[in-house]
């Protein structure tokens, strides 16, 4: 319908009331509640019924007739647009069929990725509104999706490259199972634990799969009756899993996501307390604080530390409910972390602790909404006795909010602060918004710290609609408004840009909320209002005041403004950033304030400013001052047409007439303006837009006694009776409109096309100014102009065409560009500023929504805004972009200037070029012939510039379309070939560094961008079958035939045609990029990007055509290492299509074990699955034995539990054949077995790949590896022959890359061997263990590392029993002292690569390692104590303490360290310093046990430190045993000269006190460390401390969980305060302060008298002594006991360093009593004084208050005393 006519139909709506099922037969799910408040509401229906009805026709007889493309992509991408314009308009039935269709679609196994995702997008958003649909109205099934994350997710082939997939795709998966997880039938969490307990084996990276399945997968949501089916089956197992892991891998954090999903789904069904300090310790320890001074950090910990965000989720959902223990723990947490939030604080622990502070306030209040205020749905309610109580949440406001006040000057800004104020005000307005208050009101007084002020201003930005609104819990709020404002005004200051900002923010924000209306007049005729009423009555006199002030300032603003001449010289320059912001945040504030006045206000002073502003504005547009009437004249125009298009009407004669007088304006600023005015008047009369935007209805304009504004203070809209006023264009007014464009525009365009026949003379300017003329017509009535044809257009044509010919001015082909632009895509407003005032819209709702009460609780302006968004949605989304052949005439205009010679014009026209192209839809096809023009070879006639002009229009900008790579076969079998053989163009020249640059561009994004594209179109059945009901679904439907079963024959016949199609276009393309490769004299460069695409052309569906295969196999002898390079991933690729497919059989493990299965689960080492070791007496060693055992080539089947369907490879004879001519192979295999048997090409090859690429920097490549493999696994032996004295040669040389190359070969040789029989495997160890021995001889510090890599991939998921030759090569004797240490570690090192892969499937080889290292590790080379330390960590690393797991039979650490115990006896027994006095060197005969003692702690010292990183779980009891013997070994101060065994007691000390004990291991410690403290060793008792102050901050609640253990430390440190050792004692200071810092003891009466009667202790009168005699050091018993109650006074003054509890003025002054104590008290009362001054200084002024006026002479007097200085 034209405008004009809809100009007619629009009466204003009727008050959207709710939506009723009349006569249009189906209740819509859920619409777009915008929709109804448009000025043509009532049209809406019957339009989107006809597109609904259209879409499901279409798309259902889409899919019947196989055409996943274009059609079912077509209507897909209707439907989402449908999405988006009407919400979910359509009845729940046929929501369940676009789901279900979309799901059958989704799951196509063979679905081109691409489309894939497309499909998946829209389905996560059918989805996405949960409450919409209840699990009886939908069922889903989980396979299709767990296949397809199987398939894509775990991809066997993508590391190959026969597959390619977007970065995108992981999220979008797992976003996809995460939508249609709520749906999974009631018996699939039963399903899905038999098909994924099988992978839990904590060695294995298959655990890791399992966990992250389980995280996705598994259903929450179940209502209660079916939580037997749901949670409860795997709860208990996985919390037993999380409770016992100690450190940290990679899965527990995935674990505690699921968690947190569990708790939220699940409120009130779930018993957590007796989880609570658990959780609570390893949140904290997640956070990953620094404690005490000299920590060493695991660096697992820092990767794999838990999501803040699924923390917060889980401690919310476990809050409410009977018991207060979360609470209690909560409080805790922020008790023991506040200090950390101080400003002055730093590091990269601040960004969690920030998160935190923003994610939990949010969280509890979207769990209130859903609680209170949410429409119940079929989603399990919260029981009333977990319900968070008002209780709760006063608790929480109260625990959170003194770290939100310090973080409010956090270094990292104070948005996290504010956000977390702005959802605790909602909460508790009267606990929040006074504090905030209390720091802005200094903040707006303060010159000195601007930072404050941005500061306290962007939260109380966030607590603005809190306490604007007041309501009962905090009425006193809104009188703070005013003198808020007024004191805001001088930050409007031209000098401080971002304070600027921030005041703009403010007051604009408050404006918002407020009605600017005088109301003192009330007070004399109501007598009915309250105490804070009159207050603000009286106030709201200061609002005109406020207005004018303000107004002032921002003329001082506009007039020291830095643009002096403003846009004279080019269109281009561009004001700097921060300016425009400025300006951005003048204007939006000035118009709010405006809006928000009434009338009275308002008149006082608009004239008279405005006129006022434009003659300043002048003043400084124009230069000469002839023109300065005339364009003060027009600016005044212009600004005073953009009013409501209906008082314009009453003026028309004087504009028409102001514009035939100024259009023509020899002066540009002149003709400039009045084109502005042209553009305006357009606008105002031909749009739709509200015309006002206050926060009531109806404006303020009412008389007081009708009207109080007071009650409407921060009041939201109310969404179904806006009242918007909008402005329809009228009959009259469009009139206007087509009568000012017949006057202006048609002229112009009869004049240009007279220009372009040559009829008419026309100079440059004369062009431009008719342009601008044109373009602003334009733009200001594009909804007007009637989509493209007709008349109009042609003229444009002509010209453009006769001005790239005649004249190019720069500025007139700028205008051009924009002009076709628009044409193209311009229909009333533009895409761009849409999607900025888009997100504009979104930042100002969410810095002013209400969480708390829950939907669309917004400020009226706001909802306005929304609603004339929606409008222009539509108007951009709805006019269908059709291709017609006119804007395939200007796409090609585009292109021309694309190619043009200016740069700047080139760049203009790209940009418009790649705009157009996103528009429409199939124009890209139709315009790639043209670009590919300008590349072809054979033309002589391109240029330079158009060349380039041209790469740039395939490489397109980073967001849109990039031609070079569109995923469509046709268009890609053009664009490849064309780009290499561009190499030979004429125009292209390497010596240009931006065409070089250009190309690599491309190259690099073809290869970022690069999907697998489908090759397979098939449609499964059950697509077909709901496509059917989807077309025949009534309500709303299009009457239609349904298919005819011939339509729908043709269509398959059409689909494989397609097929096929896609088929020859593949091969066709291999073919033409192999053509191109091949051409003589192409440039090195473009080979190598050739040769690149056809490595992206491998797939796992189709081989690749022979030519090609030859073709890479030739190319491993490339004389270029990058082309080498991509031949051998190529190949390696190539022999995993050819790979035969191998038989499986089904077996049942316990027929083989001869044990039943277990009935519950245990994991571990169990009777059923001990056929599986390796055990040396049933080794297969004959053929009758090899071909009879079963071989389990996974490590992890049969650890956790057995699979239901176990599968296992068939024997030797039913596999394929193996030893075959070269006549049995297929002509792909022939290629590449002609080329390896030819002794000459594997000779150049082996020559090549021992060459070396970047010294020092290689490794064991993968892709050499999986070459070899493919060879070997392919052609079984027969290359051996040819490569054997290779291998023989090469390992006798010992240069590193010869080395890394025999490696490659033999983990190949290895691994391919796996499916040869027992002779051809016995013959190939009897050739490798010599050249491994040989191997191993010749090991060197280079190389060592390629080896372990070596043998540790053959190993990888192989049966041990297969490899027992490898493994009794290795245990021959590792350590035999041949070549050195050296050689003894890197031997180890190699075996243990080949053991740690086997995991737990070697105890025997466990056991014989440990036997023979027991003796040796009084080793005396550090790299091979380093190297049996790593070693002993696997050896023990299948101990695990783990639930339900049975004891294992590997080796058990606690009998281990009983037996090293026993060898460290010596050691325990002394006294004395242990000092390291032995030489690095192996001493001829015996030494004493001490020495050995010594030597052999350094090896335990290495396991220990190696193990805190590895293992899973730490044997603290045994650890524990040698913790006496670190205490007095660890050095105290900081110095890295000591010798190694001091370092590693150190670090390890470091490292075990960050361990995470269970509660049952807390008195164990405590009764080492007391025992410690006994310790005749000063070092000893001195690191006792220094453990236990990371100790217990590392497991803060399981320690406060035990009163005993809280008081057994609080003992221990107060007894070391009285050490006869200073540094002990001061040591303990700063523990007991520690403590007491992080709330973990409290600073009660007991211990302070403790203290103060410590400190009266009377001291011993001094003796003269002799001059001769020396003075006595040992301090006497009575100085120690004074110094420990100094000490403990000083460590409670320094253990609160930010603020001034109400004990700490006194304790201050007894100190001070003690400063002339003799030493060492004089020097700690100092040191804490002058701590004391340090920490408090920043805020003095606040904390003074705590003093009395004598406290604070005295202390004035301490601090600035002259003992100060002293």
């Amino acid at each position: 319908m034209e405008l004009a006519e809809r100009a007619r139909v629009g009466e204003p709506p009727e008050p959207g009331g709710r939506p009723e099922p009349g006569p249009r037969g189906f209740v819509p799910q859920k619409e777009i509640v915008y929709n109804k408040l448009l000025p043509y509401a009532e049209r809406l229906d019957a339009e989107s019924d006809l597109q609904l009805a259209q879409i499901k026709c279409n798309l259902g007889r889409a899919v019947q007739l196989q055409e996943l493309w274009p059609g079912g992509l077509f209507w897909t991408r209707k439907l989402s647009t449908y999405i988006r314009l009407y919400g979910r308009k359509f009845s729940k039935e046929d929501h369940v069929l676009f789901i279900k269709l979309l799901y059958e679609l989704v799951s196509i196994p063979k679905l081109e990725i691409s489309m894939m995702q497309g499909f998946a997008r829209l389905l996560i958003n059918l989805l996405k509104k949960k409450e919409l649909l209840s699990r009886d109205d939908l069922e889903l099934p989980w396979r299709p999706l767990y296949d397809m994350v199987e398939r894509i997710l775990y991809s066997k082939t993508e590391h190959l490259g026969l597959n390619w997939f977007p970065n995108s795709v992981e999220n979008i998966l797992k976003t996809l199972v995460k939508s249609c997880r709520p749906y999974f039938p009631a018996d699939a969490t039963a399903e899905m634990l038999e098909e994924w307990r099988p992978l839990m084996c904590p060695f294995d990276v298959t655990m890791q799969k399992a966990i992250t399945y389980f995280e996705i997968f598994l259903p929450t949501s179940l209502p209660p009756e079916l939580h037997h089916k749901g949670f409860k089956l795997w709860f208990d197992e996985l919390i037993g899993l999380w409770v016992s892991v100690q450190n940290l891998p990679q899965w527990e954090g995935q674990l505690v996501n699921l968690f947190a999903r569990l708790a939220t789904d699940n409120i009130g069904y779930i018993d957590w307390d007796p989880y609570v300090p658990k959780i609570f310790t390893r949140i904290l320890r997640s956070l990953n604080l620094p404690v005490g001074s000299s920590q060493v950090l695991v660096p697992r910990f820092l990767t794999n530390a838990y999501d803040i965000g699924h923390a917060v989720i889980w401690i919310t959902a476990m809050m409410g409910g009977p018991s207060k223990l979360v609470q209690k723990h909560l409080a805790g947490l922020f008790n023991s972390i506040t200090s950390f939030y101080h400003p002055s604080n730093n590091g990269r622990w601040l960004n969690k602790l920030m998160k935190l502070l923003q994610r939990l306030p949010n969280s509890i209040v979207r769990r209130l909404h859903r609680e209170r205020y949410k429409k119940p749905s079929w989603l399990t309610p919260v029981p009333d006795s977990h319900k968070l109580t008002d209780q709760d949440v006063t608790d929480f406001v109260q625990c959170i909010i003194q770290p939100v006040l310090l973080a409010m000057f956090s270094k990292t800004g104070s948005l996290e602060a504010a956000q977390a104020l702005q959802n605790l005000a909602l909460m508790r307005p009267e606990l929040v918004i006074p504090p905030v208050l209390e720091r802005t009101y200094p903040a707006l007084e303060t010159l000195t710290e601007p930072h404050q002020l941005t500061a306290t201003l962007s939260c109380v930005i966030g607590v603005a609609r809190s306490l604007v609104s007041g309501g009962r819990w905090f009425p006193e709020g809104p009188t703070h408004m005013l003198p808020l404002l007024m004191r805001a005004l001088p930050g409007v200051d031209p000098n401080d840009f971002s304070k600027c900002m921030i005041t703009f923010q403010f007051i604009a924000t408050f404006s918002t909320l407020v009605p600017l209306v005088d109301c003192s007049s009330v007070l004399q005729e109501r007598n009915d209002l309250t105490e804070v009423e009159r207050e603000l009555c009286s106030a709201t006199a200061e609002f005109e005041d406020f207005v004018l002030q303000f107004m002032d300032r921002c003329f001082g603003l506009i007039e020291s403004s830095t643009l002096e001449q403003t846009r004279e010289e080019t269109e281009t320059e561009k004001m700097t950033h921060l300016e425009s912001l400025v300006e951005l945040g003048l204007s939006s504030t000035f118009s709010t304030i405006l809006t928000q006045c009434s009338k009275e206000i308002f008149m006082v002073r608009t004239l008279l400013q405005k006129l006022n502003f434009q003659y300043n504005f002048m003043c400084r547009v124009s230069v000469a001052s002839e023109i300065l009437y005339l364009n003060f004249f027009l600016c005044v125009c212009v600004c005073i047409t953009r009013v409501d298009g209906r008082k314009l009407l009453l003026y028309r004669e004087q504009l028409v007439k102001i514009l035939q007088r100024t259009l023509h304006l020899t002066c540009k600023q002149g003709y400039t303006l009045s084109c502005n005015l042209l553009h305006h008047l357009l606008r105002s009369t031909t749009l739709i837009y509200p015309t006002e935007y206050c926060s009531v209805p109806g404006g303020f304009d009412k008389p007081p006694s009708e009207y109080f504004p007071i009650k409407d203070w921060g009041k939201p809209g109310d969404l179904w009776n806006l009242g918007i006023q909008w402005h329809v264009p009228s009959l009259e007014e469009v009139s206007f409109a087509f009568y000012l464009l017949d006057s202006f525009l048609q002229p112009e365009l009869i004049k240009l096309q007279h220009c372009g026949d040559g009829k008419l003379e026309m100079s440059r300017d004369d062009i431009l100014q008719s342009l601008t003329i044109v373009h602003n017509c334009l733009i200001g009535s594009g909804n007007l102009l009637p989509p493209l044809k007709g008349e109009p257009v042609t003229n444009f044509h002509l010209m453009s065409y006769w001005f790239v010919i005649v004249i190019a001015v720069t500025s007139s082909l700028f205008l051009i560009i924009k002009i076709i632009g628009d044409l193209l895509q311009f229909q009333g407003s533009h895409k761009h500023e849409f999607d900025s005032r888009w997100k504009s819209f979104n930042l100002v709702k969410k810095s002013m929504e209400n969480r708390l009460h829950g939907k669309k609780q917004h400020i009226r302006a706001l909802l306005i805004d929304r609603v004339m968004l929606q409008h222009e949605l539509r108007t951009l989304t709805v006019e269908g972009c059709e291709y017609k052949k006119i804007h395939q005439d200007m796409i090609r205009d585009l292109l021309r200037l694309s190619t043009s010679s200016y740069s700047q014009v080139r760049n203009k026209a790209q940009q418009t070029f790649f705009a157009a192209l996103g528009a429409y839809n199939f124009c890209c096809r139709d315009i790639i012939p043209l670009v590919l023009e300008f590349l072809r070879p054979d033309r002589q006639d391109v240029t330079q510039q158009q060349f380039k002009g041209a790469l740039y229009c395939l490489l397109g900008n980073h967001s849109g379309v990039c031609l070079a790579n569109l995923h469509d076969w046709d268009c890609i079998v053009q664009t490849w070939p064309a780009i290499v053989s561009s190499g030979l163009s004429q125009a292209m020249s390497l010596e240009k560094p931006s065409i070089v640059r250009l190309f690599d561009d491309l190259a690099e994004k073809i290869h970022r961008q690069y999907e697998t594209i489908g090759l397979d179109f098939t449609v499964s059945n059950s697509c077909v079958e709901i496509a059917e009901l989807l077309q025949q679904s009534k309500n709303p439907s299009i009457n239609q035939i349904l298919l005819s079963p011939e339509k729908i024959k043709e269509g398959i016949k059409r689909q494989q045609e397609k097929n096929a199609d896609a088929l020859r276009n593949y091969e066709n393309l291999v073919d033409t990029l192999l053509d191109g490769v091949e051409q003589r004299n192409l440039p090195w460069k473009f080979e190598h990007i050739g040769i690149g695409l056809l490595s992206l052309l491998l797939r796992d569906d189709r081989v690749l055509p022979l030519r090609a295969i030859r073709f890479f196999v030739e190319n491993l002898n490339h004389d270029a290492i990058v082309v080498r390079k991509m031949a051998i991933s190529a190949v390696a690729g190539i022999l995993k299509q050819l790979k035969r497919t191998h038989k499986k059989l089904t077996i049942n493990p316990c027929e083989i074990s001869g044990y039943p299965k277990p009935t519950q689960i245990i994991a571990g080492d169990r009777p059923d699955n001990h056929w599986l070791h390796y055990d040396s007496k049933t080794l297969p060693r004959t053929k009758k034995e090899w071909d009879s055992s079963c071989f389990v080539e996974k490590t992890h089947w049969g650890y956790y539990t057995w699979p239901k369907n176990m599968v296992v490879y068939a024997g030797v004879e039913e596999q394929p054949k193996l030893g075959r001519s070269r006549e049995d192979m297929t002509e792909a295999e022939q290629i590449i077995f002609d080329h390896f048997s030819d002794p000459k090409f594997v000779e150049q090859l082996i020559t090549f790949l021992s060459l070396e690429d970047r010294k020092g920097k290689d490794k064991f490549n993968p892709r050499r590896f999986c070459l070899f493999k493919g060879i070997f696994r392919n052609f079984d032996d027969a290359f051996l022959p040819v490569l054997k004295p290779h291998l023989e040669r090469l390992v006798a040389d010992s240069h590193e890359s010869t080395q890394r190359c025999v490696a490659e070969i033999i983990a190949g040789l290895i691994r391919g061997s796996k499916h040869w029989t027992f002779e051809k495997v016995e013959k190939l160890w009897e050739l490798l263990c010599p050249l491994l021995r040989t191997a191993l001889s010749n090991i060197t510090v280079e190389t060592y590392n390629d080896w372990g890599a070596c043998i540790a991939t053959s190993c990888e998921s192989r049966d041990p029993r297969k490899l027992h030759w490898l493994f009794e090569l290795l245990l021959e004797s590792p350590l035999s002292g041949e070549g050195g240490s050296f050689v003894d570690a890197c031997r180890l090192y190699v075996l243990q690569g080949g053991l740690a892969q086997q995991e737990w499937r070697v105890p025997e080889l466990l056991h014989r390692l440990l036997k023979y290292l027991e003796p040796k590790l009084t080793q005396v080379y550090k790299n091979v104590r380093e190297r049996i330390g790593s070693v002993l960590t696997y050896i023990f690393m299948i101990d695990v303490s783990l639930p339900n797991t049975a004891p294992t039979t590997s080796p058990h650490v606690p009998e281990f360290t009983a037996r090293i115990l026993e060898k460290l006896k010596p050691l325990m027994d002394v006294d004395e310093e242990i000092q390291n006095h032995v030489m690095e060197e192996n001493g001829i005969g015996e030494e004493d046990e001490r020495t050995q003692g010594i030597k052999l702690l350094k090896t335990i010292l290495k396991w220990l430190m190696a193990s805190a990183g590895r293992s899973f779980s730490t044997a603290v009891t045994e650890q524990l045993q040698l913790l006496p013997l670190f205490f007095k070994i660890a050095p105290v101060e900081n110095d890295n000269s000591y010798d190694e065994l001091k370092r590693d007691a150190k670090l390890c000390l470091s490292l075990m006190s960050q361990g995470l004990l269970y509660p049952h291991q807390v008195p164990l410690v405590l009764q080492v460390l007391k025992q410690t403290a006994r310790s005749s060793s000063w070092h000893a008792r001195y690191t006792i401390l220094t453990y236990l102050q990371t100790m217990v901050f590392y497991n803060l609640f399981i320690f406060l969980n035990n009163e005993d253990a809280v008081k057994d430390i609080r003992w221990l440190v107060i007894s070391l305060l009285e050490d006869e050792q200073l540094e002990v004692r001061e040591m303990a200071a700063t523990t007991l302060s520690g403590l007491l810092q992080c709330n973990f003891l409290t600073m009660d009466s007991p211990m302070q008298i403790h203290f103060e009667q410590l400190c009266k202790t009377k001291l011993p009168k001094k003796r003269k002594r002799d001059p001769g005699s020396v003075g006595d050091t040992i301090p006497s018993a009575e100085l120690v006991k004074r110094h420990a109650g100094v000490l403990g006074l000083g460590a409670c003054v320094l253990s609160s360093p930010y603020d001034v509890p109400t004990w700490m003025p006194q304790l201050l002054m007894n100190l001070s009593a003690h400063l002339n104590d003799p030493q060492p008290i004089e020097m700690t009362v100092k040191k804490t004084l002058s701590n004391f001054r340090r920490t408090h200084h920043d805020n003095w002024q606040e904390h003074k208050q705590q003093f009395t006026d004598d406290q604070l002479l005295v202390l004035t007097d301490l601090l600035v005393s002259p003992c100060y200085y002293a």
